[in-house]
């Protein structure tokens, strides 16, 4: 399947323009106010996550926050959008910097080295999320674990950065608990899915 392919499940191409500069980009989403990502030219817009979307990717923040307070490593939300390259933009459901955060642009809006990326993924955005997209983020050196979320089930998938390359780590207990290394620290799935209703 294409890239761009992928891209259709959880983005809307933006109909107006068939290419765009990163300085086009930049200027419409702050004229817009709406998300986009970039990709080669392209911009997508984000499609609005459902409720367990949303609680998913919070309680799994919250518990971060807690964990790494008096450490080196700071949570960010869905705003903060991360640089891949010069020509790739895109938004994570929510990220970790370990140390000092790095930044393209002087407005501070373009992390260039989150140390954990994550995603809460559904079943529109899931092969983007684990194809494509995992792609971009394990291709930042900065980069020492990708987090998947699963919205619609229990389970986990975390990536993370060895010597010899990505070991994939699947978890699906509520039980669970994900090691976080590179952040030192670990979170629970039972504090992840915490008062989640799955639909039947």
């Amino acid at each position: 399947m294409a890239i761009g392919e992928q891209r259709d499940y959880h983005m809307v191409t933006n109909p107006q323009k068939e290419y765009w500069t990163v300085e086009e980009y930049l200027a419409y989403e702050e004229e817009t106010g709406i998300k986009h990502e970039y990709i080669d030219g392209e911009i997508f817009a984000m499609a609005g996550g459902t409720d367990n979307h949303s609680r998913i990717a919070m309680n799994a923040s919250a518990e971060l926050v807690q964990q790494l307070k008096g450490s080196p490593c700071h949570v960010r939300n869905s705003d903060m959008r991360v640089e891949i390259s010069t020509n790739k933009y895109v938004y994570p459901d929510f990220s970790v910097i370990c140390g000092k955060a790095s930044f393209a642009d002087d407005k501070h809006t373009m992390l260039t080295n989150p140390t954990l990326v994550a995603e809460v993924t559904s079943s529109s955005s899931v092969d983007y999320d684990r194809g494509s997209k995992a792609d971009y983020y394990r291709s930042l050196p900065s980069v020492k674990a990708y987090l998947i979320l699963d919205q619609d089930r229990v389970h986990a998938q975390l990536y993370t950065r060895h010597e010899a390359g990505w070991l994939l780590r699947e978890f699906s207990e509520k039980d669970a608990i994900i090691p976080l290394e590179a952040l030192n620290c670990s979170l629970p799935l039972s504090e992840v899915y915490r008062d989640i209703v799955f639909e039947d």
